[in-house]
């Protein structure tokens, strides 16, 4: 993930002053140092970083730190709360048109992955808002563009709208809008060509589109990983077509991804939307409160709680909860719970959000061997029969045998996995008891 290299700084910063009961006013000038030499060295815009430590040295050197009975722990309250102010302050949502369908215009350099992040956008508003999206396909120059859009829409089972490569973007933006609203789509998703640099055919295309069907939405699609070239990138679309948002891409790089910090600050115009994988399911919506706290290896509860929401279905949940009352808890259950988490995304990922999990620890996660653990799990309870799922405790040496040769296993994975399942249903035991249904019942709630 960008920012791993500049958490772990800002971390140590931080960790140095935990130890201290009462912070000097050459302790905080030390550690603004630190947090200054590390935003910079994480690629932050120099202006940006030089308002950034002006205000957090001005209250951190207040009286309110100063005769705080946890210094160290108030100074880390400031810098998240002006770190979540430079990255955009409150969470910016997409505006839809009062009268559909709305239009979303993307735009952004060649190679931004403005295409990828068309179709992540109409899998996220179909999933989260119930949408109803049309794609459009309105690059015309770069090969392969147009099977491109049409290949992700198969993907995600969204329609495509495209005239091929001989018509005029600017008919196919017009055209498109007209077939929106004769077959109920909303939104209509404009994605445009891009260009190695920023030049004067690239910007008036995009401001006749622009003129012949005026989008509610113009999202500029960013590469994290370009360093200071994605601020002033971005600057230059902003003062040449006044995009109304930010998409970042590839912020899942091993990149510095500083610059990202800085869009916001320099355009004026806020993320949206951050894409944090290379699965079409992986874009989400920009909290700058909550990558602050990411970034200062605070967790990112909320985030994983959205996921589990997306992921969990509510007619499900309670039945499992019944037959956890029941302690009728069986493989088939188990099985569907590990689908639903897996879906939330990969170890590391999930780990990542939570609050106390450093970087060292998720190094520690072999990700390519929990994959392949978690594909091993599955395999081995779909080779079992419906009996066995139900009743693992008559899978003896012999079906054992069985169904590792099924499931392409070893037998000591079999029996790893039925020692584990059997903890598990001691664990559900303990939940049947009222104290336990009682908190399932406000887990419930809190859903």
């Amino acid at each position: 993930m960008a920012f791993e290299s500049l958490g772990d700084k800002l971390q140590g910063v931080f960790k140095k002053l935990r130890g201290k009961g009462k912070l000097s006013e050459k302790d905080i000038k030390d550690a603004m140092r630190e947090i200054k030499l590390a935003l910079l060295e994480a690629d932050v815009n120099f202006k940006v970083v030089r308002d950034f430590v002006n205000v957090v040295s001005e209250k951190a050197l207040g009286q309110e730190i100063m005769e705080s009975l946890t210094p160290a722990q108030q100074l880390v309250k400031i810098v998240n709360d002006e770190l979540t102010q430079m990255i955009g302050g409150e969470t910016e949502t997409l505006k839809f048109s009062p009268k559909p369908p709305t239009i979303i215009m993307m735009c952004g350099l060649q190679g931004a992955g403005k295409t990828t992040a068309t179709a992540k956008l109409a899998l996220n508003l179909r999933k989260t808002m119930d949408k109803r999206p049309l794609m459009v396909a309105c690059d015309v120059y770069r090969p392969a563009a147009i099977k491109q859009l049409q290949v992700l829409g198969d993907q995600i089972q969204i329609p495509v709208f495209s005239l091929g490569a001989d018509v005029n973007p600017v008919e196919i933006a017009r055209q498109a809008v007209e077939h929106a609203i004769k077959h109920g789509n909303d939104p209509v998703i404009l994605d445009t060509a891009g260009r190695l640099h920023i030049d004067d055919m690239l910007m008036n295309e995009l401001i006749l589109i622009r003129a012949e069907v005026k989008p509610t939405e113009m999202l500029l699609v960013v590469d994290a990983m370009t360093g200071q070239d994605a601020v002033n990138v971005a600057k230059a679309f902003n003062d040449r077509l006044g995009v109304t948002g930010i998409i970042l891409s590839k912020l899942d790089g091993d990149t510095r991804g500083g610059a990202a910090l800085s869009v916001k600050q320099v355009t004026g115009k806020p993320i949206k939307y951050a894409s944090v994988g290379e699965k079409l399911s992986d874009l989400e919506q920009f909290h700058p409160s909550r990558m602050a706290s990411r970034i200062l290896g605070m967790g990112d509860v909320l985030t994983l709680i959205d996921k589990a929401q997306e992921q969990i279905d509510e007619k499900k949940a309670r039945e499992l909860e019944a037959k956890i009352r029941k302690q009728q808890f069986d493989l088939d259950d188990f099985l569907e719970q590990f689908r639903q988490i897996r879906k939330m995304g990969s170890i590391s990922q999930i780990l990542g959000m939570l609050p106390g999990i450093d970087k060292k620890m998720l190094d520690m996660v072999d990700t390519e061997e929990n994959e392949k653990r978690m594909v091993h799990i599955e395999a081995i309870i779909q080779s079992m029969t419906q009996e066995e799922r139900r009743k693992p405790g008559i899978i003896g040496a012999s079906r054992k045998v069985r169904i590792a040769q099924g499931s392409g296993t070893r037998v000591q994975d079999v029996n790893q996995l039925l020692k584990q399942f059997a903890e598990m249903q001691k664990m559900m035991k303990q939940m049947s008891s009222g104290k336990q249904t009682r908190m399932l019942k406000r887990l419930r709630k809190m859903r």
